[in-house]
């Protein structure tokens, strides 16, 4: 059986039409008045067609094939730059651009979708221009009129692609610890000496010109993070002649073989600053922030890519005078991938959503508690679907059996591929922190207490429908617990930051099994809309499943939450 890629379709249609009315949002926003739900699915059809017709072709071979440097440069595997040229003829980097920079001006939420369909079929590639967004964001807000007029419309067509330069050996998550320098010169340019590491698209063949934001020292910063610069670095500078920083070698990696994963070298290179002096964090977190949301996108790719081929397999695959669809326990693995993917995917187009009402919508009001959504959402994006992404995967491996432990049936990739979403753009732990410090306490619970009221109305919604009580039911407990759980550590803030931490990954568990809550109920009542009786029927099954299954597995982390005051102890060697 081969393994293949059928675009979800009807499900994204059914998750932005049906279950969050995105149609209505958009004619709210005057950039997106005149969109429709019929062109944004013709659109959606378009990217489902060349995800699966031009890039998953090459996934398998260029998992093989890997990325050669040589005297000749950094060659991406076979296939890959021709498949860029037509990602770029068919103006998908362009897509959410605005169009005073040459871009289409659609939702992030379609193109959430389209990073969804691409990395499904394509991680490793997907790779060169899933920066291209924050990329093109952070040069537009905080770049000076000479570098948007060089370099923003050229990202927006993707003609120009971008590497995030951040990590050097010794400061991986603590950038605090950076050392890149930053000299001014005369001209007004930066010459940028240092070395950094894990650099995706640093280097390739798919564009001539790459830039670089690059996170350096300016000689009067500061110590810590606040005294951060951003520079734009370009590998071709204005006059055409090559800048001086070179790709010292690639990294040889778990999975996704097919991204450049460069250690660069920086030996006075020419750049300009991006934004104020020492405050290039604030001007970074654009890009991260993009960056995180598609690498919880790549990680709902993957459940999508494992759940559909290990559902056809286990149909197909018969042992015992059946199926192995039919067994107990392979339903259980089927039915929770199924769940878990199509609700996980309500949270995250949810975010989508929440950031193109942020940015768009006509009333300041609302825009301003889009954002706190949306940022209270994109660290549970990017932690739990990247954890899913990879165990799902794992889960689908056992599906096949000891076929899927080889190399022939395709899912061995997907699981390797998948590991390092939970790895790169801050860890998942580094999220939870974000998320639990940042996201809740910081605020007093501001941002929180709006997500659960959207979340209460759902339930209540529900409530009012007979055959929903239990869904409705199932989501009031996980946001009581919720908001039991966050009392409990804002009336301790004071002097316990430790408990914070030692608690901040089963915060994140639990809020983002509350979201679950919600999206199966919110799935299960927009199916009873469904005219399709069976289809609505089977999608109804699916989320019931969800809430009586997978939801149970919360009250553990919120018990901890609630309850874990002890103070962890030292990790030493085993004698």
């Amino acid at each position: 059986m081969s393994y293949d890629y059928q675009a979800p379709l009807r499900d994204m249609r059914f998750v932005m039409e049906r279950v969050l009315d995105a149609p209505a949002a958009w004619r709210d926003c005057a950039a997106f008045a005149d969109l429709d739900a019929d062109t944004a699915a013709a659109v959606l059809e378009e990217a489902a067609r060349f995800a699966s017709e031009v890039l998953q072709p090459i996934n398998a071979g260029g998992d093989r094939q890997g990325c050669v440097l040589g005297n000749g440069g950094l060659q991406t595997p076979a296939g890959y730059a021709a498949a860029y040229t037509a990602f770029v003829q068919g103006g998908w980097p362009a897509l959410p651009c605005s169009p005073d920079w040459g871009g289409q001006g659609l939702p992030l939420l379609v193109d959430a979708a389209l990073r969804e369909m691409l990395s499904a079929c394509n991680h490793a590639w997907n790779m060169y221009p899933d920066l291209l967004h924050g990329a093109y964001e952070t040069i537009k807000a905080h770049a000076s009129d000479e570098l948007k007029a060089r370099y923003l419309a050229g990202v927006a067509s993707g003609q120009i692609l971008a590497a995030m330069a951040l990590t050097e050996p010794q400061a991986g998550s603590d950038l605090g610890q950076l050392t890149t320098k930053a000299v001014p010169q005369a001209d007004g340019s930066l010459r940028i000496t240092g070395n950094k590491i894990f650099i995706s698209g640093a280097d390739h063949d798919l564009t001539p010109q790459i830039v670089h934001l690059v996170l350096c020292r300016l000689p009067d910063a500061p110590p810590g993070t606040k005294g951060i610069s951003l520079a734009l670095v370009p590998k071709l500078l204005p006059d055409g002649s090559r800048n001086t920083w070179a790709a010292d070698g690639i990294e040889h990696k778990m999975g996704i073989h097919g991204s450049a994963t460069c250690a660069l070298r920086y030996e006075g290179a020419t750049g300009w600053l991006v934004g104020e002096p020492h405050r290039g964090l604030a001007a970074m977190f654009l890009m991260m922030n993009s960056a995180r949301l598609h690498v919880g996108l790549q990680g709902l790719g993957h459940q999508e890519m494992a759940t559909q081929n290990a559902v056809r397999y286990a149909l197909d695959r018969v042992q015992m005078k059946a199926p192995i669809a039919q067994h107990p326990a392979m339903r259980h693995t089927l039915l929770r991938l199924q769940a878990l993917t199509e609700a996980q995917r309500v949270i995250a187009y949810r975010a989508a959503l929440a950031l193109d009402t942020a940015a768009h919508h006509a009333d300041a009001t609302t825009r301003q508690q889009a954002a706190w959504l949306g940022a209270l959402l994109t660290p549970i994006v990017k932690a739990f679907l990247t954890h899913h992404g990879f165990h799902s995967a794992s889960a689908a491996l056992q599906v096949w059996g000891g076929y899927g432990y080889v190399q022939d049936y395709g899912i061995e990739q997907t699981l390797r591929d998948a590991r390092i979403a939970m790895v790169y753009e801050g860890t998942n732990e580094i999220q939870a922190i974000d998320l639990l410090q940042r996201k809740v306490l910081a605020d007093g619970g501001a941002a929180l207490k709006l997500l659960l009221a959207e979340l209460d109305a759902e339930a209540r919604r529900c409530a009012a429908e007979p055959a929903l009580r239990d869904f409705a039911d199932a989501l009031h407990t996980q946001c009581d617990a919720a908001r039991d759980a966050t009392a409990s550590l804002l009336q301790d803030q004071g002097g316990l930051r430790s408990r914070t931490l030692n608690v901040a990954d089963d915060y994140l568990f639990g809020l983002s099994h509350t979201l679950l809550a919600w999206a199966f109920a919110a799935s299960a009542r927009a199916a009873l809309q469904e005219p399709d009786t069976a289809w609505a029927q089977a999608k109804l099954a699916r989320m019931r499943y969800g809430a009586q299954w997978l939801l149970p597995a919360a009250a553990a982390h919120w018990q901890r939450v609630r309850t874990s005051t002890l103070a962890l102890p030292e990790v030493n060697a085993a004698s």
